[in-house]
């Protein structure tokens, strides 16, 4: 029997994976030097003997395209889970302090030990996101800390706090990269605002390990938060323990967010607007909200940095480009009520 509820729930998901396919095709075979679709599927699949076309796909559009969706997945899915565990839709890791905790954990990382180690070692690769995982775990337990109230965690306190403390982990990184000398400062200050232009195979491979560890813990847990949506007192009453809980989703995606803030900088908005999205596209619990927010952030990193770097003489920092997307239709969403 066609089973008619189960179809409409797919829609999303095929709607979204159908302009996700349109997008890595336009982006592919569009750019400095445009590709045809021919050229494409015969040096994918290693037929094709052209050098050059080679050179272009698998050392230049190939890994930005994995790493901006790798990013956009990564950042989507723990901005769904934040926003879940903090009941809030306007909770996003940028602006609750994770991201930039991340940040300045690496921005300490390049200031500090980069020069000491071969930049393009593995040794390099995976230290940097260890980094970064340092430094939000520093900025969630301060804010934590300063959130806790009367054994609870104060969820109003607790957005406040990250954007205070978001605030000040900025302001360490912005005064490391002025200790910079002119290049490293320019690499760095690009950087602080979100960028792929460094993407390579290594660096993937560097994130992969965080995303296939946390992000089906995470996933695991959609259950766990749509109980949480009830309040602290009912899901206690119905089991679960909530503090312990809590915790476990924020490490999870503090180490999400660590690990593409490592490769990308800081990309805002993604983890904000994406599970809007899916929320708008799907009432459904959270085991259906998380991976298509995850879909959805995949889209919107991969659109944003392809627009940066074709549609002026020189690269747009993917945050910017992002915030351009994002922010009208988060407007419109404040101007409708539906921001929850």
């Amino acid at each position: 029997m066609f089973d008619k509820s189960r179809t409409a729930a797919l829609l999303p998901f095929a709607g979204v994976a159908a302009l996700l396919l349109l997008a890595f095709y336009w982006v592919i075979t569009n750019g400095s030097f445009d590709l045809s679709v021919g050229e494409v599927f015969r040096t994918l699949a290693g037929q094709g003997d052209d050098p050059v076309n080679q050179t272009i796909i698998f050392e230049y559009r190939l890994p930005r395209i994995v790493m901006a969706l790798v990013v956009g997945f990564g950042l989507a899915i723990a901005g769904a889970a934040v926003q879940g565990l903090t009941k809030n839709g306007l909770a996003d890791p940028g602006i609750i302090g994770i991201t930039a905790g991340a940040g300045a954990g690496i921005m300490v990382y390049i200031f500090f030990f980069q020069s000491s180690v071969d930049a393009e070692s593995w040794t390099s690769l995976f230290i940097r996101p260890l980094f970064g995982w340092a430094g939000g775990l520093l900025s969630s337990f301060l804010i934590l800390t300063l959130a806790w109230r009367n054994g609870r965690l104060d969820i109003q306190r607790f957005i406040l706090m990250g954007i205070a403390i978001s605030a000040g982990f900025g302001s360490i990184s912005m005064f490391l990269s002025l200790k910079m000398d002119p290049d490293d400062f320019q690499k760095a200050a690009f950087w602080l605002n979100g960028s792929l232009y460094q993407a390579n195979w290594p660096y993937i491979l560097s994130v992969v390990p965080w995303l296939l560890l946390l992000v089906p813990v995470i996933i695991w847990k959609g259950y766990t938060l749509d109980i949480l949506q009830l309040g602290n007192q009912a899901s206690l009453g119905l089991g679960v323990h909530v503090n312990r809980e809590n915790l476990l989703l924020l490490l999870a995606s503090v180490g999400i967010v660590s690990a593409c803030v490592s490769i990308s900088g800081n990309v805002a908005f993604v983890g904000l607007i994406a599970p809007h999205i899916a929320r708008q596209l799907t009432r459904s619990t959270y085991r259906a909200i998380l991976p298509l927010s995850g879909l959805i952030g995949m889209l919107l990193v991969l659109i944003a940095d392809h627009l940066g770097h074709t549609i002026a003489s020189r690269e747009i920092p993917l945050e910017v480009v992002i915030a351009i997307i994002g922010v009208p239709y988060f407007i419109v969403l404040l101007i409708r009520g539906k921001v929850r």
